[in-house]
């Protein structure tokens, strides 16, 4: 087999056991939450989701690009993965030690005594993570997503199991502290088991250093993006209730588990792949015309499809006491339309190795949210999140405009990729809409007949109309099986 199609075959065996770590872990990790969210209240969600803004960015910091930049470079050395390492444990510790003395600047930002204590539990997780940084880049690096996929699961289902058991015990909010910790420790221990790699006490500075260029920018907007994807739940958690806060942290999480676990897959593989052949532009774009039709075949009808069964979902899901969070996930699934195209588009810059036009485009969209906040959030959640619409389809264009430049990937010819899908997918969902003129009291019922109904007949119009990404998924799949 020749070193195309090695690549090939190891990067369909990667979106394989990605899917299946997005299916088993992220759906373990799903039932775990719903589970909660039926005992707890949106304000104990609310209170945690609050945090969540300060140890993802704490997180970004141990992370610091060079992960990122340990994938990119192809000729990587020992001395430059012990090197992150140690690196990595470094500012875990200080972050660590930061977050606990702050944490009571954080309660009194929220006026919410008692994150103090949360917030200094929780910061255990970043000297936790710190340890096994390098070891999960390594597997990523490799492609490595079976082991990986293994992991997530083992770990989720055990630390599942222990945040719901305090849950049914009355612990509160706590329960989701006990199910982060212990999610965290069950990962770093099979990281260690489970991957070969070991360090050494070895360090070069010169090693960081020739990393640092790619590094630092890739760091700068892992840092932004991480601030600005919780930058709506850090101003909806100071001007409005934590039970708001609440409801708009289980619409996000919704819509992301439907449509971000799946560009994450694509997203995850493909940077790795995209790294390879960086300096092949004609195999790069051929690559990413795929990838972007093949995620519009797979999101667009979910995001429309969520939009229509919004309501039956949450009841069934979520039970009636989360009913104001609906109106929240129809808006951010038209965000979920857009988001995994920009996250596609962005991966090739990053691939190639542009981080310092990876880190402008970032900061022109920061720009234009915080815009887009100042003028919308005296106005309610509702409006903020069509602003966060509104900034999502801008940079899409802008996106769109560099990925011309560098690949010749014309505007209206990704354009034309992803509209087959958006056409089906709006038929498909009025389609299943007009099951709610039908008299139908048992949400369970009417969502079950949705869903049901709208797969069959998205798969349908596909075939009828014979969409390229769907008959090219649909050979893959062919082929899985007759190899079987």
């Amino acid at each position: 087999m020749n070193r195309s199609g090695k690549l090939k075959s190891k990067t369909l065996n990667g979106l394989v056991w990605a899917f299946f770590d997005a299916v088993g872990l992220q759906g373990i990790q799903f039932i775990v939450v719903l589970v909660l969210a039926r005992i707890l209240s949106p304000s104990e969600f609310g209170i945690i989701a609050m945090l969540t803004i300060f140890t993802s960015i704490a997180y970004s910091l141990i992370d610091s690009g060079f992960a990122t930049a340990i994938i990119q470079k192809k000729n990587a050395t020992f001395i430059d993965e012990t090197s992150v390492f140690h690196f990595n444990i470094f500012i875990g510790l200080i972050t660590t030690l930061l977050f606990w003395f702050t944490a009571p600047w954080i309660a009194s930002f929220y006026n919410e005594p008692e994150l103090t204590l949360l917030a200094r539990v929780l910061s255990i997780t970043l000297f936790i993570d710190s340890l096994g940084m390098i070891h999960y880049t390594l597997m990523k690096k490799s492609i490595d997503f079976k082991k990986l996929t293994k992991i997530g699961v083992i770990a989720s289902f055990f630390s599942g199991a222990i945040g719901i058991t305090m849950a049914y015990n009355d612990f509160g909010v706590w329960s989701i502290v006990g199910f982060t910790i212990s999610n965290k420790l069950f990962r770093l221990i099979l990281y260690w088991v489970l991957n070969s790699w070991r360090p050494r006490l070895i360090f070069s500075i010169s090693s960081l250093r020739s990393m640092f260029s790619f590094g630092s920018n890739i760091f700068l907007v892992g840092l932004m993006n991480t601030f600005f994807n919780h930058l709506y739940s850090l101003v909806i958690g100071k001007f409005f209730s934590a039970a708001d806060l609440g409801y708009y942290s289980r619409a996000k999480s919704l819509q992301h588990v439907f449509v971000q676990n799946i560009s994450g897959i694509v997203s995850r593989v493909t940077f790795s792949v995209y790294s390879e052949i960086q300096d092949d532009k004609i195999r790069l774009k051929r690559g990413s015309k795929k990838t972007i039709a093949s995620v519009a075949l797979i999101t667009f009808p979910i995001m429309m499809g969520l939009y229509v069964v919004s309501k039956p979902l949450i009841v069934v899901l979520l039970t009636e006491k989360w009913l104001a969070s609906v109106p929240y996930l129809q808006l951010l699934c038209g965000v979920g339309l857009i988001a995994p195209l920009n996250t596609i588009n962005l991966n090739v810059l990053k691939a190639i190795g542009l981080s310092g036009l990876l880190f402008r485009l970032e900061l022109l969209k920061k720009i234009l949210i915080i815009i887009a906040i100042l003028f919308t959030y005296q106005s309610g959640i509702k409006i903020m999140i069509i602003g966060q619409l509104v900034v999502y389809l801008l940079s899409y264009f802008v996106n769109l405009h560099y990925i011309n430049k560098l690949l010749c990937y014309h505007n209206f010819e990704q354009i034309k990729d992803i509209f087959p899908s958006f056409i089906l997918a709006a038929i498909m969902a009025y389609g299943i809409h007009l099951f709610t003129f039908i008299q139908i009291d048992n949400q369970f019922i009417l969502l079950f007949i949705q869903v049901i109904s709208g797969i069959i007949f998205y798969i349908l119009l596909c075939y009828v109309f014979k969409v390229p990404s769907f008959l090219e998924l649909s050979n893959i799949i062919k082929l899985k099986i007759q190899k079987n």
